[in-house]
């Protein structure tokens, strides 16, 4: 087991293996959306976090999935970073997590069925933070390792927070630091220090339960989790739901250690999915280049919980945040987007 380096059979790590936003809208442009169902409240219309069906009793029933390769290379911390990441759609919906069952794919006869165990062990070990079973799952001998959970989870309808719910004048928090992308990019370069790796695995691991407490704010009108597809990526589809633009405050955006991730950037630490990130939706973003641009694209694993919360609710939502050790400072606001034109920013900084 000490000997296994997980990162060594994947050719992606975490949220960075998804598709890029734009394949992923090429893709879905080719399914037949033309099925209506009632009961759906929230499908993949708003690029939301996850399915919710009402139970027709003021509740609904959330339903997601998640899964990617290895981030790191000890196979426990990778079943516990995954297994987080999987529930943390449920948050993000405002809603408390029920069970989860486990997805698993393991290349057979290269990597010992004992590293496969400790996966498990660690996504179970999540779970049981969470407050839920694993109760299942399904495994298949695949090319590279590969683990996530379907997660089913329950919200109250009048607290469940979706992307099109975002509100003019919003105003913006991220709970946890960019700049995973980064640090474990320099983990494969192998320039990374115990430090900064640790801080990043330690971010990766956390639950977003504050989401469930968030949601209880009437004032907190829209939360979304920020993934592979990076702080602006999540921003733009919040920004697209609701209609509206944003403004950015850099210097208030959380980051796991600015002076380190400058320095990692500098040895050219920047994953693939920064650049591709940016290809997809940088024609919606204003002009931003160099260090700024790749760390707002930088792709998260297991990232912080991008909340949209109304004036009337700030005092409260930072008191929650700061009880809860996390980051309570206001990093933008929303607003409406008065100009429509194709080549209008939706995201601006200041």
């Amino acid at each position: 087991m000490d000997t296994v380096q997980l990162t060594q059979f994947s050719h992606g790590a975490g949220c960075g293996c998804k598709l890029s936003p734009a394949v992923l809208h090429e893709i879905l442009s080719g399914v037949d959306r033309s099925e209506s169902f009632p009961s759906l409240l929230i499908g993949n219309d708003t690029k939301d976090d996850a399915a919710v069906m009402d139970l027709g009793d003021g509740t609904g029933i959330i339903s997601t999935t998640d899964f990617f390769m290895p981030i790191v290379d000890d196979p426990r911390t990778f079943g516990r970073i995954a297994a987080a990441n999987a529930i943390s759609d449920i948050y993000a919906m405002g809603g408390t997590p029920l069970m989860a069952i486990a997805i698993l794919g393991w290349p057979l006869g290269k990597i010992p069925e004992s590293a496969a165990s400790a996966v498990l062990d660690g996504g179970r070990s999540i779970c049981s933070e969470a407050g839920i079973p694993l109760a299942g799952g399904h495994s298949i001998d695949s090319p590279e390792p590969i683990f996530g959970l379907a997660v089913t989870g329950r919200v109250p309808l009048n607290q469940l927070k979706a992307n099109a719910a975002a509100q003019p004048g919003d105003h913006l928090f991220l709970t946890k630091p960019l700049g995973v992308g980064m640090v474990t990019t320099a983990q494969k370069k192998g320039i990374v220090t115990e430090d900064d790796l640790k801080s990043a695995v330690d971010s990766m691991q956390a639950l977003n339960a504050v989401g469930a407490k968030l949601s209880q704010v009437s004032a907190v009108h829209a939360m979304t989790d920020v993934t592979g597809f990076g702080l602006l990526g999540h921003l733009v589809e919040m920004c697209e739901g609701a209609k509206l633009c944003a403004e950015v405050d850099t210097a208030s955006v959380p980051l796991l250690s600015p002076e380190r991730l400058r320095h990692y950037h500098s040895m050219e630490c920047v994953p693939g999915g920064s650049r591709r990130n940016w290809a997809s939706y940088g024609h919606h973003v204003d002009a931003l280049e160099g260090f700024d641009r790749d760390l707002l694209c930088d792709p998260q694993t297991s990232g912080g919980l991008l909340v949209s919360v109304g004036n009337t609710g700030l005092e409260e939502v930072v008191a929650i945040l700061e009880e809860e050790g996390l980051h309570s400072l206001s990093m933008g606001a929303l607003g409406r987007r008065e100009d429509w034109s194709a080549d209008a920013p939706l995201i601006s900084f200041r």
